[in-house]
């Protein structure tokens, strides 16, 4: 028997807010299950993304746990919805971990980024050299043709920032990543022009956090920000050694929230940063 392939990352996440939903309502799974005419194995089946739901079926649901924020009930609605992977799914799933996937998905989805990165450029502003350098770098080494696998997922990824009529882009790179010689001056030298182009697009706004900040919130991670069709379902991801890590609890929502507004509203204006990425770029 073939095995069912991994939910997608939009449907696991659906199944988690209607179990919130249920549970914010009171409700145990058999008493939900009886009032939406299941089984409580059924509705588990759902919950877990094991099975598919429908977009009317949802919204049912909502209305017996007697949730009333209709932008929140439809954004649901649209979730379910869909059923099409996309281009992550069809052309990396055999050679890229599940976690590079799903970060793909989420970005694909966003209504808009925030992203603060204290020892690195961002993924989605990096050129394919700097890419292939950090690949390269690797523990297990890996293999030529696997990052260049890894360094075409990346620069698909960054369809998000050149696509037709794109959604907002926010970025804090702190100025220690301005500085590492990533694949020697040339290849610096080109990164860091590089972000001076994109700072110069109407929907990207870099700041950059200089040296003399000193201590601040969230020193130490890199962290992406994913705004989804309403904040309830936006989704933090953070770069960890082992692989991404996802957070969607409504506490670290908000404590990212807030740690994102410090972060930038410490770091240097979007000119003053272009003005120091070019000095830093004109020393190299």
């Amino acid at each position: 028997m073939t095995p069912r392939p991994a939910p997608t990352a939009r449907r696991a996440r659906l199944g988690t807010e209607l179990r919130k939903l249920r549970e914010r309502a009171g409700l145990t799974s058999t008493e939900a299950a009886q009032m939406l005419g299941t089984s409580s194995g059924q509705l588990s089946n759902v919950e877990s993304a094991r099975f598919g739901v429908s977009p009317d079926r949802v919204r049912a649901m909502a209305h017996i746990y007697w949730c009333t924020n209709q932008p929140y009930i439809e954004a649901l609605a649209d979730m379910a919805g869909e059923k099409a992977r996309g281009w992550w799914w069809d052309t990396y799933r055999e050679v890229l971990p599940s976690g590079l996937l799903t970060l793909a998905e989420l970005e694909h989805h966003a209504t808009a980024v925030r992203t603060a990165f204290t020892a690195h450029i961002p993924g989605m502003l990096q050129t394919a050299e700097h890419a292939r350098e950090i690949f390269s770098q690797a523990i297990p080494a890996p293999t030529p043709p696997e990052v260049e696998h890894r360094v075409s997922h990346r620069i698909k990824r960054q369809d998000f920032v050149f696509r037709e009529n794109p959604n907002p882009y926010s970025t804090v790179i702190h100025e220690a990543a301005l500085h590492m010689r990533v694949g020697g001056r040339r290849v610096a030298r080109d990164q860091l022009q590089h972000l001076l182009d994109m700072s110069e697009r109407d929907h990207i706004t870099l700041r950059v956090l200089p040296f003399d900040v000193g201590a601040f919130p969230g020193s130490g991670q890199s962290i992406n920000y994913l705004c989804g069709p309403v904040p309830p379902l936006d989704t933090v991801q953070l770069d960890q050694f082992h692989g991404p890590v996802l957070l969607d609890a409504e506490a670290h929502l908000e404590k990212y929230r807030r740690l994102l507004d410090v972060v930038e509203d410490i770091a240097l204006s979007p000119e003053k940063s272009r003005d120091l990425i070019h000095s830093i770029a004109q020393n190299l």
